[in-house]
């Protein structure tokens, strides 16, 4: 990539915005094409971070890594959205943490009197959590002051986005139809916002594979509360059953919920395939195609290291383009 290359970022959910920024800052002169700004699926992500049910493990892990580090510099500024937030995760069944956390700042078993009834572990740390319409604004204020900028448009094809010598395919579920990708599916997500009644902690139960999630994220004046994944589905509207469900779930755990008011619910469609796919090819024309999608429940977790990954892979393109 050479300084002041135009370069068309396709889509504006988490992983567009952050790839958007890095090529921005970077040098290249970017255009964002979304139909949706921000993208409606990042807009109702909790958000906690921490690797979800994501493969390839070990790029899962360098990706998790490294947005990890950025989150906790973002943290030291309010306007972000990004606050370093202690509390627990729990299981009723599971006897081990899961192997991101262990390393994470404060990082310790509970006492059994922390646990909510039901429970039988559970461990503490601190971990970024994201206010995710507070920070999509903070991507595109740092986008904009890079000289990135953006068009609401729909597109039927990857093509339609030219003509450029690079586009990056940010398209989430979209991907199915533009690359086309067939291993690419949904698993429906719903949250519940509702006022806050005094949380400064998260709580965040490990489900495994149950389409019944049960976590709350507070976020000053407000918490999310969680939450479901419904594979295959791929609908955001409101389901009024699924939202009493987590309303009740997350009561049962902090009684204090159930009194909160309700203030909006965030329905997403998460972009999910066996693997992340961050790669680029070369189209018969000579246009280059940077693939960053398909990061499931992950997409916060692993954006700004696949958003480097991504630049880093058309750099090294870059240098052999004719």
């Amino acid at each position: 990539m050479t300084a002041g290359e135009r370069v068309v970022v396709v889509g504006a959910g988490v992983a567009g915005l952050t790839t958007a920024v890095v090529l921005a800052e970077a040098g290249a002169s970017v255009h964002v094409i979304a139909e949706q700004v921000p993208g409606v699926t990042s807009l109702a992500a909790g958000a906690m971070w921490g690797p979800y049910l994501v493969e390839p493990k070990d790029k899962v892990d360098r990706w998790g890594q490294r947005s990890l580090e950025i989150f906790r510099e973002l943290a030291e500024d309010p306007a972000t959205g990004v606050r370093l937030t202690g509390g627990i995760e729990a299981s009723r069944t599971a006897d081990a943490p899961p192997d991101w956390a262990t390393a994470l700042p404060g990082f310790r078993p509970c006492e059994r009197s922390e646990l909510p009834a039901g429970f039988s572990v559970g461990y503490r740390f601190t971990v970024p959590l994201i206010d995710m319409p507070t920070y999509l604004d903070y991507l595109l204020r740092r986008l904009d002051a890079a000289g990135g900028t953006v068009e609401r448009r729909r597109l039927a094809s990857l093509a339609d986005a030219g003509p450029a010598p690079v586009i990056v395919n940010c398209t989430g579920l979209g991907a199915q139809e533009l690359v086309p990708d067939p291993d690419l599916r949904a698993i429906r997500g719903q949250h519940v916002v509702v006022t806050n009644p005094g949380l400064t902690e998260f709580f965040s139960e490990d489900t495994g594979l149950s389409p019944e999630l049960l976590c709350f994220y507070p976020h000053g004046d407000t918490a999310v509360l969680g939450g479901t994944a419904i594979d295959g589905e791929g609908d955001l509207n409101t389901d009024d059953k699924a939202a009493a469900g987590i309303l009740a779930r997350c009561a049962e755990v902090e009684p204090r919920l159930a009194e909160a008011r309700v203030l909006e619910h965030r329905i997403g469609a998460r972009p999910t395939r066996a693997t992340v796919r961050v790669e680029a090819e070369r189209r018969v024309d000579g246009t280059v195609v940077l693939h960053n999608y398909g990061h499931g429940g992950a997409g916060v977790t692993l954006s700004w290291g696949c958003a480097e990954e991504a630049a880093n892979l058309l750099a090294v393109d870059g240098g052999d383009r004719r």
